[in-house]
C-alpha cells in the first residue's frame, strides 16, 4: 500500500538575512515554508533574499528533491498555526524575544517545537519568556545557515529535541545536543578560544595578523574540516590513541596551555587586528569575501559528500 509523505511544516519567524537562508534550506529540501516577519518591507523582500542562497543549495545538493511549497504570512497565526518546527529569528535582544515568544505560544500545535536561532543568548535566558519552557530549545546555526551544517541544540523536552533534529536532518544538517546550557554553545567557546590566542599572538608580536590565519586555514584548519579536536590528538597518540597521547605527551600539552595568553583589546591591538585584516582582503569589500568564502565551502561540501566519515 503506498503511503502519502507528509512535507515538514516550518514556520520562519524573522525575514531577514538568517531567516531567509533558513527558509531557502527547508524549501529546497522538500519542507513547506511559512514565513512572517513584523516589517512589511523585510517579508516582501524576503524572495529575493532567498535568490542567492537557493542558487548554492542547488550547486550543494542538486539531488535534494522537489522543493516545498514558500507561503509569506502577513499574521504570525498564519505562519505558526501548523508547524511542526518554529524557527524564530528575532534580533538579540532577550525582552524583544520574550514579547515574540508571549505572541506565538497561544497559537502554537500541542506538539511542535519553538527553536530560537540564538547565538548570543542561552536557553535559561529565553525560557522565561514561556508558560511551558520545554516547548523551547535553542537551535543555533553557523553562518550561512544553509551551507555550514552545524546545529547546535539545547532543551529540556527530549522528544521535542528529537523531533526537531530529524527536520534538522532532513535538511542535511548536522545537529548536535548540548548537555548543559552554556553562554556560546559548543562551536563559539571553541572559535572564542581559538581566536583569543590569535589575538594574543598579535599583541605579544609572535607573528602578524596575515601569518597566523595562513596557519590555521593551512595547518589544523585543514585537519579540522575532516575531523574534531579530540580525534586529531587520538590520531596522534599513534598506535596508543588517546591513552598513549595522555601517557606520552600530556606532559607538554599541559605546558603549551600555560603558555597561552589573555589579550586585551587595546587600541593599539584593535589597530593591528584592523590593519592586518585588511592586508589580507588586498582590497576585496565584504560582498567579495563573502562570496569567496561561500565558493569555498561549496566546493568543500561536494568533497565532504564523497569522503569518508572520520
Amino acid at each position: 500500500m503506498s503511503q502519502t509523505h507528509t512535507p515538514p511544516q516550518v514556520a520562519i519567524l524573522g525575514a531577514g538575512l538568517i531567516g531567509a537562508a533558513w527558509a531557502a534550506l527547508f524549501q529546497h529540501h522538500g519542507a513547506d515554508v511559512r514565513v512572517w516577519d513584523p516589517v512589511p518591507e523585510a517579508l516582501s523582500g524576503v524572495r529575493a533574499r532567498m535568490a542567492a542562497p537557493l542558487e548554492q543549495l542547488a550547486q550543494v545538493a542538486p539531488d535534494a528533491g522537489p522543493p516545498g511549497k514558500l507561503t509569506l504570512c502577513d499574521t504570525l497565526a498564519d505562519a505558526v498555526s501548523h508547524a511542526d518546527l518554529i524557527q524564530e529569528n528575532a534580533p538579540e535582544n532577550a525582552a524583544l524575544k520574550h514579547a515574540l515568544f508571549a505572541q506565538v505560544e497561544p497559537l502554537m500545535g500541542r506538539d511542535a517545537v519553538l527553536a530560537s536561532s540564538t547565538s548570543a543568548l542561552t536557553w535559561s535566558d529565553l525560557a522565561p519568556g514561556l508558560n511551558d519552557p520545554a516547548r523551547l530549545i535553542t537551535a543555533h546555526p553557523f553562518n550561512p545557515p544553509h551551507l555550514v551544517p552545524l546545529v547546535e541544540i539545547y532543551g529540556t523536552d527530549l522528544d521535542r529535541i528529537a523531533r526537531a533534529e530529524a527536520i534538522y536532518r532532513a535538511a542535511e544538517r548536522v545537529p548536535v545536543r548540548l548537555k548543559k546550557d552554556a553562554t556560546g554553545h559548543i562551536a563559539n567557546r571553541l572559535a572564542s578560544a581559538l581566536w583569543r590566542e590569535a589575538v594574543f599572538m598579535v599583541q605579544d608580536g609572535i607573528a602578524e595578523v596575515e601569518a597566523i590565519d595562513t596557519a590555521l586555514v593551512n595547518g589544523p584548519g585543514l585537519r579540522w574540516s575532516v575531523l574534531g579536536a579530540h580525534m586529531a590528538y587520538h590520531l596522534g597518540g599513534g598506535a596508543g590513541g588517546m591513552a598513549g597521547y595522555l601517557a606520552h605527551l600530556g606532559p607538554s600539552q599541559e605546558r603549551r596551555w600555560a603558555a597561552l595568553g589573555t589579550p586585551s583589546l587595546t587600541p593599539d591591538v584593535q589597530k593591528a587586528l584592523v590593519d592586518g585584516v585588511a592586508r589580507e582582503a588586498a582590497g576585496r569589500d565584504i560582498p567579495e569575501l563573502e562570496a569567496a568564502r561561500d565558493t569555498a565551502l561549496i566546493a568543500m561540501l561536494r568533497a565532504r559528500r564523497e569522503a569518508p566519515h572520520v
